[in-house]
This record gives structure tokens, sequence and C-alpha cells, in this order.
């Protein structure tokens, strides 16, 4: 009996949505021994409407608001046949499909939840708990998380003054437009789930549904001068963004004018900077009528609501548009921080404390979300492979400090700064962060390498 020489590494990926599926698959590439943990009864995450999990908000209109050549996995091309803006439904299929192609579904427990995560001496304790009851404990050299941050509604806070007599619910629980068929509908919020529910209800609604909110954004449509309205932005991500900003504001003002020109409040910031609002369909229901843009809310009167301009309207049904928090229920603050969304993590993968707890898609980015995932897990599995070193804890500091000033500079220092990322110069940065690093371990700077010391025969 003589110890390996190179023991096997063993890595639990928890979620097995697109960011758990690709850091499983880029693992496996890298011959290490993967646990995947998902809730659901399915691949997918958040795009498979009706999974066991009960987190997806996937409602029936539901599709990509960047085209598919912008939002596919580079190693796993979407369909040439397919639609530039696929279904909910489709992504889902596609998401499934990519974990049969590489082998990733035989390596996921489903219907089990993760309950604890604890770093002790030897290595990380997963507690779970499987949707028979069995509970279970194993311990892992490395914990990538990947459960994505689209799953724990945000609810206004403080609350607004008065009372609503109607009925409130959040757009992560809309399914389809059933709930407003014939009712007063106020949809409030300004993301790509607002227009996409206010433009649903407007089609069944008793009235003009109202849109309300405090601050605008950009609205921009899916296509721009006949192409997806980001293949023609793919075309600026070599200039600067300011550069970029002023070039795109200029196209978009030229195809389709200004918010303010359908009633809508001024974007807050410039594009690029807030995420713009993707759809094609919300400014023509805004045109004809049966969409009413309102300001935000000033209280509640009984049915009516009241906004900040003086106006009242009589409102049935709230839909909340207001986003998610991030939750991250198995870690303690030791790791989180007091807020998950501030924790710094070098390149928005490694934890500074230690790198062997590592995050898939804990971002905000400024396009699609499947490249971002795709190159974090490949990052992430180079080093828990053993083929990537690090740069010195003071140097990786220093990076995560250069980029949350950058960010809070564009982006201000109230909308998750510590997020952010601007998806062409980040997709494109990984790789390049990858080669460095097995340049690094290449000159001797140290590697991962588990704790434990498997026996063979």
């Amino acid at each position: 009996m003589n110890p390996s020489a190179t023991p096997t590494r063993r890595v639990a990926v928890i979620g097995a949505g697109a960011a758990g599926l690709t850091a499983a698959k880029a693992l496996l590439d890298e011959g290490v021994d993967v646990t995947v943990f998902e809730k659901g009864d399915q691949p997918g995450g958040l795009w498979v409407q009706g999974n066991a999990s009960g987190l997806s908000p996937a409602y029936d209109s539901l599709h990509l608001n960047t085209s598919k050549g912008r939002t596919q996995f580079a190693d796993y091309p979407m369909p040439a046949d397919w639609p530039d803006y696929p279904s909910a439904a489709r992504i889902a299929g596609y998401l499934a499909d990519y974990a049969d192609a590489f082998g990733v579904r035989r390596h996921i427990r489903f219907g089990t939840t993760v309950d604890d995560v604890q770093r002790l001496d030897h290595g990380w304790h997963v507690a779970t708990t499987a949707d028979t009851g069995a509970r279970d404990v194993e311990t892992y050299d490395a914990v990538v998380v990947a459960n994505g941050h689209n799953w724990d509604p945000r609810w206004p806070s403080p609350a607004y003054p008065g009372t609503f007599s109607g009925t409130q619910m959040h757009a992560h629980d809309y399914r389809n437009t059933e709930p407003f068929r014939g009712r007063r509908v106020l949809v409030v919020g300004m993301g790509n789930s607002a227009m996409d529910i206010a433009v649903d209800a407007s089609q069944v609604a008793g009235a003009p549904v109202l849109l309300s909110a405090r601050h605008g954004v950009h609205v921009v449509p899916k296509y721009l001068f006949g192409r997806p309205a980001d293949a023609t932005g793919a075309l600026l991500a070599s200039l600067p963004w300011r550069v970029r900003q002023r070039i795109a504001e200029t196209m978009l003002r030229v195809a389709v004018g200004t918010p303010e020109s359908y009633g809508l409040p001024a974007p807050s910031g410039g594009l690029f900077q807030n995420h713009p609002t993707i759809s094609d369909t919300i400014l023509h229901r805004l045109t004809h009528g049966e969409v009413e843009a309102r300001p935000g809310i000033e209280r509640f009167d009984g049915d009516e609501v009241v906004f900040t301009d003086g106006r009242r309207d009589r409102v049935d049904v709230i839909v909340w548009a207001t986003g998610y928090r991030v939750t991250i229920p198995f870690l303690s603050s030791d790791w989180l921080g007091e807020d998950p969304e501030a924790m710094p993590l070098y390149r928005r993968v490694f934890h500074l404390d230690d790198p062997t707890l590592a995050f898939v898609g804990l971002m905000q980015s400024t396009g699609a979300a499947l490249p971002v995932v795709e190159a974090q897990a490949k990052l992430a599995a180079a080093y828990l492979g053993g083929r990537y070193a690090l740069p010195e804890p003071s140097q990786q500091r220093a990076s995560v400090d250069r980029a949350h000033a950058a960010a809070v500079a564009r982006w201000g220092a109230v909308k998750r700064p510590m997020m952010r990322i601007d998806f062409d110069a980040y997709v494109a940065d990984l790789p390049r962060e990858t080669e460095a690093g097995v340049r690094r371990a290449a000159a001797g700077a140290p590697t991962f390498s588990p704790i434990r010391q498997e026996i063979t025969a």
C-alpha cells in the first residue's frame, strides 16, 4: 500500500443550473471527481418552469433577451436553425442536452438540498438533506457555489405608507396572464421581467396596464438595423466603454428615440452603466395606450394607489418586479460577510480567504450570463485541477480593489458594484488570466493540492 502521487480531487458543486452544469463539465475536463447537488428534479435551474425546486421564475412567454450567438456556450453552440431569441423552454432543453452531451447528468444528485457547508482542517464538510428525508455529511477538497441569485424575491423595503386592499404578487411567481384577466393591473419596475409582464397583462386586463418606476432605463429593441441589438454592440467591444456608450446611445436615439418620448422616466444613467431593458413590444403597447407610464408610488389608499405626481388610480393587482436578493443559505457570515452582494472575490471566482471556496455565477453582467459562467468555470477548474496558480494574496486583494473602484466609477456605489462586470472585457480577460496562472505554476508558484491522501494498492 503506497500513497498515491496524485490523489483524486473531490469537488462539490452546489446547483445544476447553467453555472453548476458548466462548472461540473470544466472540472470533469480537468479529471476532478465531481458531485453536483441540485434541489430540483431537472438540470437547468431557473430556466426550467415547474422544476421541483420551486425556485424557477420562468413564465410562459419568457424568451432570451440576449441573442443566441451572444448567449450560447462556446463549447456547445445552439442549433443554427433556432431563432435569434429562443424561448425559455428551448433553453431548458439546451441545458439538459448540454448535461447529457458532456456526461454531467450522472454526477448530479437531484432532490438534494445543501443545508450547511463548513471548512474544517481536513476539508469541506457538506451537509445535505434528500427529498426522502435522508441526511448526509461528506467531505470534499473544494466547493464551487453555483446556486444562482435570481430566486429569492426582493420586496419593497420599507413598505409604502397606507394599506392596499387588492392582490400583491412578486414577478417571481408570475406564470401566465390568467390572474390579470379583466382586472386593473399595476406593474412596478423597469427591468426585463417588468416589461414582459406589463405587455402580457395588457392583452387581457380590463384597463390599460400601469407601469410604475421611480427611475428610468434605456429601452433597447431586440433588433437594430436588421440585426440583433447585442450583435451590433459586439462590433464596438474593443472600444473603451465611454466611447461605446456615446456611439450606442446615438444609434439608439436614431432608431427608436428616447424613453421620455414614450412617457417613461429618463434613464438614471448612461447606456452600459445601468443594465438596459430589452423589449420590442413595450414601446408599441405604450404608443397604443394599452400600457401607461406612472412615476413612483407615494402611498396606498384602499383600492387606490397614489403616485408621486399626485395622480390616483384604482388597482386590483400589483406585480412587484423589484428583483432578487443574493442568498447563500448554506454558508455563514464568516465567509459571506454582512452582505453577500459586497463579498470580494478574485476575478469574481475565488474567495480571498480560501480559494478552495469558489463561486460561479455570482456576478452582474452587462450581457448574457452563459458565456460568463463558462469562463468562470474554466478558471475555477484550472485551479482545482492543479495546473493554475493564483497570484500572491496581496496581488489578489489589489486586483479586487481596482475592479471595485472602476465599478463604482461606472455604476455607482449602491448598485452591486462588487458584482458588476463588463461582459466583453470580462469574457476576454479570464482566458488570459488562466494562461497567466499556468505560467505562474510552471515557474514554481504553489498550486492547489488536496489535504487528504488517498491510499491505493
